[in-house]
C-alpha cells in the first residue's frame, strides 16, 4: 500500500525527525495561509541518508519545493538515486520570491512579493511627503538579484531611486547618490529610495573595513545591513552640511515572507503542481517544472542551477525603470572608486611618511643627547 509523506524541516527532515503522513485534510486550507507547513532550514544534508530514507519508505516519487539552493539539493538526490539504480521520480517545483531561478519565466511567490512590497513603498511615500526633506527608504529582499526591487519600483511610480546588486552605486561626486538626493529634494521636497538587500555590499565592506567572506550554514555569503548603513550615511552627510533631513526607514522583509499568496500566484502554483505530477507519472525524473516563453516545460534540474538569474541591466525593462525614476545610472562607478582608492592610498602614504620622519627625528635626538655629559 502506497502512502504520501510530508517531509518537514528541509532535507534533514528525511532522517533527522519523524516524517508525517500526508492527507487532504492537512493541505486543504494551506493556500489561504502565509509561511510554509514544510518549514525552512539552513545547512547541508547527507544525501546518502536521504536516499536510504526514500528506500526504507518505498517512496517512488519525490516532489521538492524551493529556490536555487533547494533545486541543487534535488539534483544531488536525483543523481544519488540514479547511482543506486533506484527508479524514483524526482521533480523540482521552483518557489522563491527572489525570482532568481534561471531558464523559467518566473518563480512562484514573486508576484505576491512585489504586490506586498508595494504597500511598504506606499507607506514610505506617504511618510516622506508629510515632512520637510523627507526620505522614505525601503529595504527589500534580493541577495544577488534585484527583481523584487526592480518590479516594485516600476509598479509604484513613487520611487525616485532603485538600488540593486546588479548595478554598483557610489555616494560621493558627480552622478553619485548624494548629488542625486540633493537634486531631488530641492525639486520635490521629498523622495523614496528602494534598495535590495544585496546592493552596495562592496561599498559597505570598503567603507567599514569589513571582511566580506563570511558565509552561513548553507554556504551563502552573509550580508551587511545596507538599509541601516545607507540611512546613517545620508544622515551624516546632511549633518556635515548642516541641512535638514528626515529619514523614515521601512524593512518589510518578514511581512512579505509571511503573507498568503495572491490570486495570480495561487493559479500559477496549481499549474506547477499539475505539471510536476504529470511529469512524474509519465516516467520523467530529475526535472524542474516551469513556464519557458509562456509554455510550461520540463527542464533538467542541473540546467536551472547552473547559474542564478540576475536583472539584465541592458534590456528594456531596466531602461524603463531608469526612465521612470530619472535616477543616475552610476556608469562612472569604476572610475570613481579607483580615484577614491588612489586618494586613500595617497593619504595613507603621507601619514606613513610623517610617522617615519617623526620616528627618525626622535631617534636622532636620542643619539645626540646620549653623548652629552
Amino acid at each position: 500500500m502506497q502512502f504520501e509523506w510530508l517531509v518537514q524541516g528541509g532535507y534533514k527532515g528525511f532522517y533527522a525527525r519523524n516524517t508525517s503522513r500526508l492527507d487532504p485534510k492537512i493541505v486543504n486550507d494551506i493556500h489561504k495561509r502565509g509561511g510554509t507547513i514544510l518549514g525552512t532550514s539552513r545547512g547541508g544534508h547527507d544525501t546518502s541518508k536521504i536516499v536510504s530514507s526514500i528506500e526504507d519508505r518505498s517512496i517512488n516519487q519525490v516532489y521538492i519545493i524551493g529556490g536555487d539552493g533547494t533545486q541543487k539539493g534535488a539534483d544531488c538526490i536525483y543523481e544519488e538515486l540514479r547511482r543506486h539504480g533506484m527508479k524514483v521520480a524526482v521533480a523540482g517545483i521552483p518557489k522563491t520570491i527572489d525570482n532568481d531561478i534561471d531558464v523559467i519565466d518566473k518563480s512562484f511567490g514573486f508576484d505576491t512579493a512585489v504586490e506586498e512590497a508595494q504597500r511598504a513603498i506606499n507607506a514610505a511615500h506617504t511618510e516622506a511627503e508629510s515632512i520637510e526633506n523627507g526620505i522614505g527608504l525601503v529595504k527589500l529582499m534580493g541577495r544577488y538579484s534585484g527583481y523584487i526591487a526592480h518590479y516594485a519600483t516600476l509598479a509604484s511610480r513613487d520611487v525616485d531611486c532603485c538600488l540593486i546588486p546588479e548595478v554598483p552605486f557610489y555616494l560621493e561626486g558627480e552622478g553619485g547618490l548624494y548629488d542625486f538626493v540633493h537634486h531631488r529634494l530641492r525639486e520635490n521636497g521629498h523622495m523614496v529610495i528602494v534598495v535590495a538587500e544585496g546592493a552596495g555590499q562592496e561599498l559597505m565592506a570598503e567603507s567599514l573595513d569589513l571582511l566580506n567572506g563570511s558565509i552561513d550554514a548553507s554556504g551563502n555569503r552573509l550580508l551587511h545591513d545596507i538599509g541601516l548603513w545607507l540611512c546613517q550615511k545620508l544622515k551624516d552627510h546632511f549633518a556635515d552640511r548642516k541641512e535638514i533631513l528626515n529619514i523614515k526607514y521601512i524593512d518589510p522583509t518578514y511581512m512579505i515572507r509571511a503573507i498568503p499568496s495572491n490570486a495570480a500566484d495561487n493559479v500559477y502554483c496549481t499549474l506547477l503542481a499539475h505539471s510536476a505530477v504529470h511529469g512524474a507519472m509519465a516516467g520523467y525524473s530529475g526535472f524542474t517544472v516551469g513556464p519557458v516563453n509562456g509554455r510550461h516545460a520540463y527542464i533538467p534540474i542541473h540546467r536551472v542551477t547552473e547559474k542564478q538569474r540576475c536583472v539584465n541591466t541592458s534590456d528594456r525593462m531596466w531602461a524603463r525603470l531608469l526612465s521612470s525614476t530619472n535616477q543616475p545610472g552610476f556608469l562612472q562607478y569604476e572610475k570613481v572608486m579607483e580615484a577614491k582608492r588612489k586618494k586613500e592610498a595617497s593619504k595613507f602614504l603621507k601619514i606613513s611618511d610623517a610617522n617615519d620622519k617623526r620616528d627618525s627625528n626622535n631617534s636622532t635626538g636620542q643619539n645626540g643627547t646620549s653623548g652629552v655629559h
